[in-house]
């Protein structure tokens, strides 16, 4: 790390890693086994501060950039896979349009309680028909009086089961197209507002995702986040920096499958030697460990992009696309390094390989992301 990363992030990383190691990887495994949201890792993070991590010191959040995310994100997702989404969700995904987009009234409101981890937040775009085609939506909210009456359904929300202020991606008039959609926040226990938990995931066993179906639910005017019609703008800049996390994520879970492979190299014997002595598995080894550092670099070149201020939507879809892919290489290997003894639980390669597979899906799936590398590469077209 130490040619990219600052002193103080440096020091960071230190911080998480003991915390990670202390208070997180030691119950990953029941995370994921019972399906139950890491709520005692989450206020353990909120107690050092990373879940207000990037959000405005003025209304209680942590300051720093993405750059200092990136490293925290990298340290939890090494120990434990659910509980890196889980922060992911609540800080670059729910949090961040009301701190990005939302009024000084809604700041107030909203981000003191959730930067100090008290209530947790929630993004929600997924429909059960729209899942990358955000012009799909078919939420609708109708004006009536100073409230709107919201109806529709969203789909594989994660922290929904626990989430205390949602981001909801919702359209107004949709002859209008993306200058139709909105963003607004709605709170749970909110009259017409039921939350269904959905469970049997793959991986990611931990972070609570549900369903979320609006039956003619009231929500107040005022919890419009930006402008009327402005929703579609902001659920393309939030996704496009929270790609960067997702990929940071990858590059925590890679990490924690070439650590392992590493340790049971240097201690399986066969043959009469450790695997380690052996060919086969030194290449394996040094290929993880390079496409590694290449994810890793992609990613850090994203997040000072972003932290400049400077377009980014191109690297964070091109970090996302590679990191993802290549922690699934990465923890295929480090299963395949195993042998059999990572093909059953609670080996931790056999957890990071179901982890892993989402992040080739969630944010925008590897084909969306080559969609937008290939659409900033080539501009528009002629007919």
């Amino acid at each position: 790390m130490r040619p990219l990363y600052s002193e103080q992030q440096e020091m960071l990383a230190a911080t998480v890693r003991e915390f990670a190691e202390k208070e997180i990887s030691p119950r990953a495994a029941e995370v994921d086994e019972s399906e139950s949201f890491p709520l005692a890792q989450f206020k353990g993070l909120a107690r050092l501060g990373l879940t207000g991590l990037t959000v405005d010191e003025a209304y209680g959040g942590s300051g720093g950039d993405y750059r200092d995310m990136m490293v925290v994100v990298e340290e939890v997702a090494a120990a434990c896979g659910s509980t890196s989404t889980a922060l992911i969700t609540h800080v670059s995904l729910g949090s961040q349009p009301i701190n990005q987009f939302g009024t000084d009234a809604q700041k107030k409101r909203w981000l003191p309680s959730l930067t100090a981890g008290e209530k947790i937040a929630a993004f929600a775009l997924t429909e059960p028909q729209s899942g990358s085609d955000a012009l799909g939506l078919t939420t609708n909210i109708v004006e009536d009086g100073d409230s709107y009456v919201m109806n529709g359904t969203k789909l594989f929300i994660t922290n929904g089961g626990v989430a205390d202020v949602f981001t909801v991606f919702v359209t107004q008039d949709r002859a209008a197209g993306y200058r139709g959609i909105s963003a607004i926040a709605v709170e749970k226990g909110t009259p017409g507002f039921t939350v269904n938990p959905q469970h049997g995931k793959m991986g990611m066993r931990g972070c609570e995702a549900a369903e979320l179906v609006f039956d003619n639910c009231r929500v107040p005017k005022e919890n419009i986040l930006g402008s009327p019609g402005g929703g579609y703008r902001i659920a393309l800049k939030i996704l496009d920096s929270s790609r960067i996390m997702i990929a940071a994520q990858c590059l925590g879970l890679a990490r924690g499958a070439l650590d392992a492979a590493i340790s049971y190299a240097r201690q399986r014997k066969a043959f009469g030697s450790v695997i380690g002595k052996k060919q086969a598995i030194q290449f394996m080894l040094a290929d993880m460990a390079t496409e590694l550092d290449a994810a890793r670099l992609l990613t850090f070149r994203a997040a000072s992009l972003y932290d400049a201020g400077m377009p980014h939507s191109k690297e964070a879809a091109m970090a996302k696309l590679f990191a993802s892919e290549a922690a699934g290489r990465i923890a295929s290997k480090a299963v395949q390094i195993h042998g059999g003894a990572g093909y059953f639980r609670p080996s931790i390669v056999e957890r990071i390989y179901r982890d892993q597979r989402v992040t080739e899906i969630y944010e925008g799936t590897s084909e969306i992301q080559r969609l937008v590398i290939s659409r900033e590469l080539l501009g528009d077209l002629p007919e």
